[in-house]
Order: structure tokens, then C-alpha cells, then sequence
């Protein structure tokens, strides 16, 4: 098995599980049709209850966002243990947060300029995803 550096498949697997949480919390809002508590600012509603809160194949952002989170978990996981192949797990996991930083680039702009109110939680995920591409950009995994 290959050497790698542990600590920051073990920081990417953390913020996946914040990511996880996130996500968890605004699925059980949305399912109990409750309205998300919304830290700062008060745009919450207007934006998880846009058109734009489904935007593939009729899926809610927030399960999308979940079975990314879990996946991401899961790939951090083995790559943290050393379950092989370890390339192959490196190239997917990059490949998927790849993914989910334009989603979040998309979000943010459709926040910004077109539905023109901001979601704490939508943010913080977009925060959770940046921090996770510092992490993978700054430690070059490899």
C-alpha cells in the first residue's frame, strides 16, 4: 500500500460529515414543512421554496447535496483506511467535488441575480465545498 498523507483525507472526511448535517437538517425542515431557522438574514424561505430548489430530474437540491455528502464521506473513508484502489478513489473523489463546486457556483449566482435573496444554509454549504477544494488544492493530493 502506498504511503499518503492521512491528515487531509481525515479534514475532508470531517467536512463531508458538516456537509452531512447541513443537508440532514434542511431535509427534515422540508419534509415536516417546517421553515428552516435562518441565522442571518431572512431569505431562507424565499429560496428553498424558488423553482430553482429542484433543478435535475425533479430532486430536491437538499437530497442531491446529501447523497454527495455521503458519497464523499464514504471515499474520504477508505482513502483514510487504505482501501485500494487508492488512485481510483483520489480521481472520483475529486471528479465528484469537482461537480459540486460548480453546482455551488451555479446556486450562489442564482441567489445573487435571480432569486435575489440569500440562504444561510445554502451558503454555508457552498462555504463547506470551497473549504473541502482548499483542502484538496492546497495539500495536492495526489
Amino acid at each position: 500500500m502506498p504511503l499518503i498523507n492521512l491528515t487531509p483525507h481525515a479534514l475532508l472526511f470531517t467536512i463531508a460529515a458538516i456537509g452531512i448535517s447541513e443537508t440532514a437538517y434542511l431535509i427534515r425542515k422540508r419534509i415536516a414543512a417546517e421553515v428552516p431557522v435562518c441565522p442571518v438574514g431572512e431569505g431562507c424561505e424565499t429560496v428553498l421554496n424558488s423553482k430553482y430548489n429542484r433543478m435535475f430530474f425533479g430532486i430536491h437540491n437538499d437530497l442531491l447535496g446529501m447523497l454527495f455528502y455521503v458519497a464523499f464521506t464514504a471515499i474520504a473513508a477508505f482513502l483514510v483506511v487504505g482501501v485500494e484502489p487508492l488512485e481510483t478513489w483520489l480521481t472520483l473523489g475529486k471528479l465528484m467535488l469537482l461537480g459540486a463546486t460548480l453546482m455551488s457556483v451555479i446556486f450562489t449566482y442564482l441567489q445573487w441575480k435571480v432569486i435575489g435573496a440569500w440562504c444561510f444554509w445554502c451558503l454555508m454549504s457552498a462555504g463547506t465545498v470551497a473549504l473541502m477544494d482548499i483542502i484538496v488544492l492546497s495539500a495536492r493530493l495526489t
